[in-house]
């Protein structure tokens, strides 16, 4: 008899792996990439590192929290739990626009937080929560699904960040839902009709603010403008290339050295391809492809329709900042400030990457719940035969 072996006993597992792995690297990468700053800055040179274990020891404590609760809780957007979530919401991106701290020309932060950034995943929990009453009803193919009363609420979160300005995060807070409702089925003619509203929208909001624009024409030559507007580009565009294959060594890159703004955030990428070259770019890249694979794996062995798109919201969000991210560094696409999960500094996205985990698993928990009482089910029946002694006449 051929014993099967497994890596792994559920899809739970290989997902806290690749977790537990990304904030390894993520941890060694920040304190890498910002101890010259927390230096010159902090006269610290674990300033920034410090503040990054303690995010992350909250951050895996509320992932313990979320994975215990179950995700049907977040289902009913009349419920107290939901709506409790959306009011702080609210009011905490109402709030960054009156009495924010202002970075750079723009108020994004409230008491050291962001508040967007929670905006990202309640966005999802709605949409997840209106798809999929739509798709129970057959309705999913409907333009409708966007034009839901409830998407005003996503609408109104969008507007509010774009007033901080954050055009990054705004997009990520309205395009997940909407991708959503792509995925849930929508149809091909609504789709190109959804894509030329979103398309035009992006115009807009470029030529709102004369800086973007300046970006835009930036990104397609940096080095037109090395010393200006490009130099951000221009920086890490050679930080990734002077990494070469195997890369500098850890601890060795330069660009740290006030080279590369935002070494530590937004950029962290391209001071880990510096320091560990394109096979470390390209297992990072591996592991983030697999996290990914694996919350497909779950979203199509969720127990209901709810489950399934907020565990697709959950993917396309890791998958969406990660894929932004990657070629933002990479001079792919404009600068928009979009961190890279697990591995970019900022407390606020790692606590609410670790939060969406929690949820993932709860649903993958339960998920292998419902798959292990219908395999029970199964067998029940032929368990309980009651089979009769055979008799014998007595003549």
């Amino acid at each position: 008899m051929r014993i099967r072996k497994k890596l792994w006993n559920n899809d739970a597992e290989p997902i806290m792996v690749i977790m537990v792995v990304l904030l390894v690297l993520g941890t060694i990468n920040v304190f890498s990439s910002s101890f010259v700053l927390a230096t010159t800055d902090f006269e610290n040179p674990y300033h920034f590192l410090r503040r990054h274990v303690m995010v992350m020891a909250l951050g895996l404590v509320l992932f313990v929290i979320f994975r215990k609760i179950s995700y049907r809780r977040w289902r009913s957007l009349r419920g107290p739990l939901m709506v409790s979530v959306i009011l702080v919401t609210f009011l905490s991106l109402a709030a960054v626009l009156v009495v924010g701290t202002e970075v750079n020309g723009a108020r994004r932060w409230l008491f050291g937080a962001q508040p967007a950034e929670l905006a990202k995943l309640v966005g999802l929990m709605i949409a997840a929560s209106v798809l999929s009453s739509r798709i129970k009803r057959g309705r999913a193919n409907s333009l409708k699904n966007v034009l839901n009363p409830h998407y005003l609420i996503i609408a109104a979160m969008f507007a509010l960040i774009e007033l901080e300005p954050d055009m990054g995060t705004a997009v990520i807070v309205l395009g997940v839902p909407l991708i959503m409702s792509v995925v849930a089925g929508m149809s091909l003619s609504y789709v190109f009709a959804l894509g030329g509203g979103v398309l035009a929208l992006a115009a807009v909001m470029i030529f709102m603010q004369p800086y973007r624009l300046a970006r835009l024409k930036v990104w397609y030559d940096p080095w037109g403008d090395a010393q200006g507007m490009g130099y951000q580009m221009v920086q890490s565009l050679s930080t990734i290339g002077s990494g070469g294959f195997w890369g500098m060594g850890l601890g060795e890159g330069v660009s740290k050295y006030e080279y590369l703004p935002e070494a530590h955030t937004d950029f962290a990428f391209a001071i880990f391809c510096q320091e560990h070259g394109y096979m470390g770019a390209i297992m990072v890249c591996i592991l983030l492809a697999m996290l990914v694979l694996f919350c497909v794996r779950v979203a199509n062995r969720a127990p209901d329709e709810y489950g399934q798109m907020l565990a697709t919201g959950i993917m396309i969000l890791i998958a969406g900042q990660a894929v932004a991210n990657i070629m933002m560094v990479g001079g792919l696409l404009p600068v928009v400030g979009v961190p890279l999960p697990f591995i970019s500094y900022g407390g606020s996205s790692l606590l609410v990457s670790m939060i969406a985990m929690g949820m993932l698993l709860n649903i993958c928990d339960k998920g292998l719940l419902a798959e292990e009482k219908r395999k029970l089910a199964q067998k029940q029946p032929a368990e309980h035969v009651e089979v009769k002694p055979h008799l014998r006449r007595v003549k």
